[in-house]
């Protein structure tokens, strides 16, 4: 790389210093304790531990608990994007099948017109309705309904009396929706790939993916609550991991639910940032972090009615965060009179329903909904195949049934949502901010020529660049390249600046080239897919999209530039090439000192990822509610007098537009 570079240099005329030539990339070779691989991740954990802590600041002050629980309920709701309307059900049982002391009917019913859900319905045998029901919300794994774990739950309840209704999430059982006739699964495998691809489209609608699996949660209890066997008066709520989740955002939603124990889900959000980092989109809502909300506020949300926490102290969710959400829960218990009704059960092993708090949900429900406490120990149950417990005729509702799809249900709201917009909505939805003041510059040697340095864009964010300045006096137009695999990447196009005498600084945008997330911390189809998905998701809970920051690093290389002797103020411009596409653009329509851009090899348009079921490389680049207001084709018209060229644009799975 040096004696390219030295030769590259030497044929422009410009010459070196005498020492070797330094590496571009030039955090590894410091000795100061840097790692540049964490900078972004360690921002972005700073920026929430100082919005946790106002949330702790906010929670001391707070007694009026009631107020704060509808608060909580109506931003959540608002994060979803808001729920649909409710529509005719219409229910059907398309099968039954026979189990001692219980039956298990096989059910579809419509979430959303001609938007299916396949379900099965637990109803005892023996003793005398109404009963007690309980909604079970599945997790992730294999299975779905069909799962073992969740056929021992639902069975040995069903046997205790109680009405059970379980059903397929999104993307798992008989309703994926990226579904492979040919592999028999769906195209991403892993269900919570099929949440996230969905989710970031979701995101550009101004939606969170939870929208579409709650509102399944509401019309699910709808139906449950609708059969005549079921005492409305007396209805719980049990799931475990995305069962858990989902077990805890119907409590929190939902005031006909009276009794919930959510498992393998509830922890913290600084032990979550801290360890695993956000997961999935489903438990994901835009701006969360930065409305002051964590775990802690879904059980708050039901109070005071009871709620029992399952725990694994070995699962990856943080047992550590768990606890401090069953401490900060308490009070507010212990505060509405209500300390019997909160509890947490701790079981030494790993994720998932294991027996220990099975046995723990059937003492807690029975003892609130059925008002005697059944200590009796799970009894073995008849596993049902996967087939045996389908709904439909192939397995899938797709193929069986058509009907919609979360990606035709997302190109109607598209039309629906749409309006339109203006630069300011495009400051509203990112935040962007310009420099007030030339940014603190730090030198890597060097000379006149070129010249290695870190700019601050913000405390915490040290941008790696190398200014190179042609031979020759006066002011010169300058230019920002910023490449998405790093300045490395930008040989050729730094070659052609130099050689029509621009000024060139050559950056890494915050999480980009030197700046990158470790491979070793970069999660297989996930980071093929989603890019650094961490960093991303944290920037959205934080309700200031990534884009937007690497955005405001380009505008802070502007300042700099503007600071420069060397440069004329009014002739400078951007050249984003890939990953640094979408923020080059932004960039420009916002900051007004950037003369022109050349935009490269970036993404075509936000409504291209709407259009594709499969998106590649897209979410570093997300806006969420953007489609609400604009496209980036509307950010190329607003930059306007100024010059916006873009070069080989790229579809949302990063192929040529159009398939050129």
């Amino acid at each position: 790389m040096g004696v390219f570079l030295g030769l590259l240099l030497s044929l422009l005329g410009i010459s070196l210093p005498a020492q070797p030539t330094p590496d571009l990339d030039f955090y590894r070779n410091l000795n100061d304790g840097r790692n540049a691989g964490e900078m972004l991740h360690q921002y972005l954990l700073s920026q929430a531990r100082t919005k946790l802590e106002q949330r702790q600041q906010r929670l001391e002050r707070t007694t009026d608990w009631a107020a704060y629980r509808q608060a909580f309920r109506q931003q959540v709701i608002q994060s979803l994007g808001g729920l649909p309307e409710p529509t005719p059900l219409h229910p059907r049982v398309v099968g039954t099948l026979t189990r001692e002391g219980y039956r298990i009917e096989k059910i579809l019913f419509e979430s959303q017109p001609r938007f299916y859900v396949t379900a099965n319905l637990y109803l005892p045998t023996s003793g005398r309705p109404p009963y007690p029901a309980i909604l079970f919300p599945l997790g992730h794994e294999a299975g779905a309904k069909a799962h073992e774990a969740w056929q021992r739950v639902l069975g040995n309840l069903a046997r205790r009396g109680f009405v059970l209704l379980a059903w397929d999430p999104v993307g798992q059982g008989e309703r994926v929706q990226l579904y492979d006739e040919d592999l028999r699964t769906s195209k991403l495998v892993a269900s919570t790939t099929e949440h996230t691809m969905v989710g970031i489209q979701s995101l550009l609608l101004g939606d969170a993916f939870a929208r579409f699996t709650i509102w399944d949660g509401i019309r699910a209890l709808d139906y449950l609550l609708s059969r005549a066997e079921v005492d409305r008066t007396r209805v719980g709520v049990t799931g475990n991991s995305g069962g858990g989740t989902h077990s805890s955002y119907l409590a929190a939603l939902e005031d006909r639910i009276h009794v919930a124990a959510p498992s393998c889900y509830l922890t913290n959000w600084r032990k979550l940032l801290e360890t695993i980092g956000p997961q999935d989109a489903e438990q994901c809502f835009p701006g969360f972090l930065d409305l002051g909300f964590d775990h802690a506020d879904f059980v708050v949300a039901f109070a005071p009615k009871p709620f029992l926490m399952l725990s694994a102290i070995r699962d990856f969710f943080p047992i550590l965060g768990a606890r401090q959400t069953w401490r900060e829960a308490k009070r507010v218990y212990d505060a509405l009179g209500a300390a019997d009704r909160l509890a947490m059960f701790e079981a030494d092993d790993g994720h998932g329903y294991t027996l220990p708090r099975r046995e723990a949900a059937y003492r807690w429900f029975t003892r609130w909904l059925q008002g005697a406490e059944d200590a009796s120990p799970e009894q073995p149950v008849v596993l049902a195949t996967e087939s045996e417990l389908a709904c439909t005729e192939t397995g899938q509702v797709l193929t069986s049934l058509g009907g919609e799809s979360v990606f035709s249900l997302n190109l109607a709201r598209l039309q629906r949502v749409r309006k339109t917009g203006s630069l300011e909505d495009v400051r509203r939805l990112t935040r962007f901010e310009l420099p007030q003041k030339p940014p603190r510059v730090e030198l890597f040697g060097g000379d006149a020529r070129m010249r290695k340095l870190t700019y601050e864009t913000e405390p915490g964010i040290q941008i790696p660049a190398v200014l190179f300045q042609p031979e020759g006096s006066g002011r010169r137009p300058a230019v920002i390249v910023a490449h998405g695999r790093g300045k490395a990447a930008s040989f050729s196009t730094v070659q052609g600046y130099l050689g029509s005498g621009h000024v060139v600084l050559s950056v890494d945008l915050r999480g980009l080239g030197e700046t990158a997330l470790a491979a070793a911390r970069r999660s297989g189809d996930w980071s093929r897919y989603f890019g650094d998905y961490n960093s991303a998701m944290t920037a959205i809970l934080l309700g200031k999209p990534l884009v937007a920051m690497r955005a405001e690093d380009i505008s802070a290389g502007v300042s700099y530039l503007r600071s420069l002797d060397q440069v004329d103020a009014s002739r400078i411009s951007v050249h984003a090439i890939e990953a640094a596409g979408v923020a080059g653009l932004l960039a420009t329509a916002l900051d007004s000192r950037i003369q022109s851009a050349v935009i490269e090899g970036s993404l075509v348009s936000y409504e291209s990822v709407i259009r594709s079921k499969i998106h590649r490389g897209v979410f570093e680049h997300v806006i969420p509610g953007a489609l609400r207001f604009f496209d980036l084709g509307d950010l190329v018209r607003w930059s306007a007098p100024r010059k916006v060229e873009l070069r080989r644009p790229v579809d949302a799975l990063g192929l040529p537009a159009g398939g050129r």
